[in-house]
């Protein structure tokens, strides 16, 4: 493994802060890969660490919040003292092309990428990946996995985050045993998904402005083959039957084995977790809360207009008790319809509460299926993301 290569490049991150400092803030997918407050500073500062505390906070609440990195603070993102809102987008294409389009990346890999994001008032970008590129198993191309894959999605970060924004990286795909990780899974996979992240958080763990989702969209709910405990099975694990591609049954990892695993590492990067069903129902995740000795942790939510949480009842009752306790970050808000009207009434429900979200997704792709944003690599919007383009700017 040249981790050489990778340390360097994550060296040139981690000294000091990262950009100018600015406010602000995929549906469900199948094999084509679409997916499923306050002011914040955008880009922030790296490298630095935040102390865990015997009582359930961290020593940098304690001292004013001024610790560099983001960091929890009760219910907030904090950076350098700064409360954080992490706006922006999701690039998809590196959690499928290694596996079907013959590439690493979909659309341009350098800051070309990035500056007409940033117009938009953008200052996150999630990056979805592989959990088998990454780990070079179950067949994939060595000249697409392994250690090409993770430098190259080192070098990917690396660029982001020198040009200020914040980065998330997710486990997106994944398969059991020797499933070739081909789409979306219930969960993430006893046999690869901690091995996955103790690389990952490896790699990433120097610079703080990079934030781990540890499962994209869970659904062990989903039946047949189903939990009928969801909650506890996100949380501890459990055996399942409806796994893609994957006969019989296969055990996942629970929630704590990965938040144990990332932290044995040494990262106390900022942790998101999804509910399940998609990672929209967030009813049980106070309940089921991972323990974190570093009390580090984000509330992630997906939501579409085609999702069964898909309104402003449902967003008071399911998220809104969540965001009073802990950070909800919307890793992925979309619609299907090519309007912005669904988004907008999500930002009217998120801004007061300081709840973060990311579009669906910064790919040249069909506005309603995939969902896209842009047309161009340019950003040209789409008229869905028109909506994100006049608004993200107002949380500036």
């Amino acid at each position: 493994m040249a981790w050489g290569a990778l340390a360097l490049a994550l060296a040139t991150v981690r000294c000091g802060p990262v950009g100018s400092s600015s406010s602000g803030g995929g549906g469900f997918e199948g094999d084509a890969g679409g997916s499923s407050g306050s002011s914040g500073s955008s880009g922030g500062s790296s490298g630095s660490s935040v102390d865990a505390a015997t009582d359930g906070h961290s020593t940098a609440a304690e001292a004013g919040s001024t610790a560099p990195g983001l960091h929890v603070v009760g219910n907030t993102l904090v950076d350098s003292g700064k409360t954080v809102r992490l706006l922006g987008v999701n690039h998809s294409g590196t959690e499928y092309q290694c596996v079907n389009g013959g590439a690493i990346f979909e659309g341009p890999t350098d800051a070309s990428l990035v500056t007409p994001m940033k117009t938009w008032g953008v200052n996150t970008v999630r990056v979805p990946l592989n959990e088998d590129c990454w780990l070079g198993i179950n067949g994939v191309a060595a000249t697409l996995s392994g250690t090409t894959y993770q430098q190259s999605i080192a070098t990917f970060v690396q660029t982001l985050r020198s040009t200020g924004v914040y980065v998330i990286v997710d486990l997106h795909w994944n398969g059991p045993g020797t499933t070739l990780a081909k789409s979306q899974q219930p969960m993430p996979d006893e046999d690869h998904a901690s091995t996955f992240w103790a690389s990952v958080a490896n790699t990433f763990k120097s610079d703080l402005g990079i934030v781990f989702d540890l499962y994209n969209e869970p659904y062990p709910d989903k039946m047949p083959g189903g939990s009928t405990t969801p909650g506890t099975c996100l949380l501890n694990g459990c055996s399942l039957s409806n796994w893609t591609g994957f006969t019989g049954a296969a055990t996942s990892a629970g929630m704590n084995e990965l938040v144990t695993t990332v932290r044995k590492t040494g990262a106390q990067n900022v942790l998101m977790i999804g509910g399940y069903n998609y990672s929209n129902t967030l009813n049980d995740w106070l309940t089921d809360k991972p323990t974190d000795p570093l009390n580090n942790l984000a509330a992630s939510f997906h939501t579409y207009n085609y999702t069964p949480c898909n309104d402003s009842l449902c967003w008071l009752q399911n998220v809104k008790p969540v965001a009073a306790q802990v950070p909800v970050v919307t890793g992925e808000l979309g619609e299907n319809d090519c309007l912005g009207t669904y988004v907008t009434s999500f930002f009217d429900f998120a801004d007061p509460l300081g709840i973060s979200y990311l579009g669906w997704a910064w790919n040249v792709q069909p506005c309603g299926t995939f969902p896209a944003l842009i047309t161009t690599y340019q950003g040209t919007p789409t008229a869905f993301g028109q909506a994100f383009m006049t608004h993200l700017p107002t949380q500036n």
